[in-house]
């Protein structure tokens, strides 16, 4: 009995050692994006994955941060210049209450999908800092952009760089 206890004890240590200091895989610009699945506040159910061909605003906010709120008109703006069957916006609501997102959503007009992480757990896939960030994943599902705070999504220099990705 004693060497069973003993060599489960061994073994569990082991098991310990040898998860130590690995450090959970993030997204990296120039690698495969992190998939992920989540459903947006109209019952939709979105997974990155499944949208290869077409390139990925994906948009981490939070009704509760002010950034966020000042670039959101600019995010529909986008939404509706671009392609809809080459290009897709998800904006992922960030540790936050839904009803206050379908609040606010309402309120500017809002059409973009914006899908529910309460739980957040595709932020830390993603190595999410805070709110707002951005990453752009290509045809092909590689991240290519990381964008931390805030930007005026619909100014050319951002336009030019989503067509180029678009028409690659």
């Amino acid at each position: 009995m004693k060497k069973i206890v003993l060599i489960l004890l061994l073994c569990c240590c082991a098991v310990v050692l040898a998860s130590c200091g690995q450090a959970p895989t993030v997204a990296e610009v120039g690698k495969p994006a992190p998939d992920f699945t989540l459903v947006d506040r109209k019952g939709k159910t979105w997974t990155l994955s499944e949208l290869k061909g077409q390139v990925v605003f994906v948009n981490f906010w939070a009704t509760w941060c002010p950034p966020c709120r000042e670039e959101m008109p600019s995010m529909q703006r986008l939404h509706t210049m671009l392609p809809q069957d080459k290009f897709k916006m998800l904006a992922i609501l960030n540790s936050d209450d839904p009803a206050l997102a379908d609040s606010f959503a309402a309120k500017l007009g809002i059409t973009m999908p914006i899908l529910d992480d309460q739980a957040n757990t595709v932020g830390p896939k993603y190595g999410l800092t805070g709110v707002p960030e951005t990453f752009i994943v290509d045809k092909q599902g590689v991240l290519r952009e990381k964008f931390i705070g805030p930007a005026r999504w619909d100014s050319p220099g951002y336009i030019q760089m989503l067509t180029k990705y678009i028409n690659q």
